[in-house]
């Protein structure tokens, strides 16, 4: 732990160095360069006390999310500073050997000065992660976006032609903050008109008490004619901290699963419901969190006994690395998958039908939105809520409204 403490504090002193660097070659003043030092010096000391005093009895706090945004808020730019910075150091070495090998210059004349447009280059485009850090902790996190998308599947019983689910999934109660914004959002899934809804794990953060100044606001989504389903995700288990005895962690598990029934959800606990329409059924089939990285609780075959292959079946998963490795090539073909869990990491960049990108999808192939695989779909939901980045950048909260379509085509 020390010399992983060591390395962190030198790579942050690595990035300082340069920041100070371009800061230094655009403004002179002694008493600016002096105070700029002063403010960094006590951020970086801040930072990683703060980071040292993390308890994992507690775990993550209003606290620790605000240490953790005011690092990606100083750290992130000066890291976009450090690697413009760098790439002329790199040029600079290059220009110097060329100096000594073919000019034969004096020692103190090889290295060129670094030059001033580089520099304000570098604070430009650091402002640019800067800002958005910024507008993501106090507007991008509570910016809610309705999405809707039309399914269609060839054997989708009629009765169900235009069957419309809303879903939510990682609230993350405990990170909340403002209790207007969240009647707000509970407002725009009330406006949907939606047969169901799909809440598809991580109420709290770790503990249940997170959820209880919520439960009234959360009670106030409507009742739906087919239902209101939930199934748990990775955070609603505690295995993110350390618990003093097994009992309480039990006992916090046991009051994360009666929070959902105090808003109003029926739980799945890796089995399933019949929705009936008309004369005709589909089966909505809840697993417990299954993660190919974290818990794997789910019990798809459990789930899913009593249901039979001509079903048409809508899943509920929390992690969607369980529809690529267990779900989309099962033999009982899951027709539609609903997840969540990757919140597309909170940041990157949406075009709406264009463009799509955020570290997510170097870790999990389904990381935001549709996908489909052998006539067989998994819909990524954004997240409701935030977690350890108090804020969201690019990929926005997301209410999701689906729509099932009798017939081929995806439109």
């Amino acid at each position: 732990m020390g010399l992983r403490l060591l390395i962190i504090v030198a790579l942050f002193l690595v990035v300082e160095i340069y920041a100070y660097q371009a800061v230094r070659t655009l403004f002179k003043p002694k008493w600016l360069l002096i105070s700029y030092a002063l403010i960094s010096l006590f951020l970086l000391v801040y930072i990683v006390y703060s980071f040292m005093q993390f308890d994992r009895a507690v775990g993550q706090t209003q606290h620790t999310m605000f240490v953790m945004g005011l690092m990606l808020l100083v750290y992130l730019p000066k890291i976009v500073i450090t690697v413009i910075l760098l790439g002329e150091d790199v040029f600079r070495l290059g220009a110097s050997l060329v100096n000594y090998l073919m000019y034969n210059l004096p020692k103190n004349e090889l290295m060129p000065e670094r030059r001033k447009f580089v520099s304000q280059l570098a604070l430009g485009l650091a402002a640019v992660p800067f800002l958005s850090l910024l507008y993501g902790i106090f507007e991008g996190k509570y910016n809610f976006k309705v999405i809707k998308q039309t399914v269609f599947f060839p054997d989708l019983p009629d009765a169900f032609d235009g069957f419309k689910i809303t879903q939510i999934s990682d609230v993350h109660s405990g990170s909340f903050d403002n209790h207007e914004k969240i009647n707000y959002a509970i407002d725009l899934i009330n406006d949907q008109e939606t047969d169901m809804i799909l809440f598809t794990g991580d109420i709290v953060n770790t503990h249940a008490t997170e959820m209880h100044p919520w439960l009234n606001t959360f009670n106030r989504i409507k009742k739906y004619k087919y239902g209101k389903f939930a199934v748990l995700g990775n955070h609603d288990y505690g295995e993110y901290v350390t618990w003093p005895s097994q009992k309480a962690k039990d006992d916090n598990f046991k009051g994360i699963k009666n929070l959902y029934g105090q808003i109003g959800f029926d739980l799945l606990l890796n089995e399933h419901r019949f929705i009936e329409k008309d004369g005709q059924k589909l089966a909505l089939v809840g697993v417990e969190n299954w993660g190919k990285n974290f818990k794997q609780a789910g019990d798809l075959n459990k789930a899913a006994l009593g249901v039979n292959q001509n079903d048409f079946k809508i899943l509920m998963s929390h992690d969607p690395s369980h529809w690529e490795y267990e779900i989309k090539e099962h033999p009982k073909n899951f027709h539609l998958t609903f997840s969540g869990h990757t919140h597309g990491m909170q940041f990157g960049i949406e075009i709406p039908g264009v463009f799509k990108w955020s570290v997510a999808e170097y870790i999990y192939k389904q990381w935001a939105g549709l996908y489909e695989n052998k006539g067989r779909y998994v819909y990524v939901n954004r997240g409701f809520g935030y977690h350890a980045y108090p804020g969201r950048v690019g990929i926005m909260p997301e209410i999701t409204v689906i729509e099932l379509k009798k017939g081929s085509n995806v439109g």
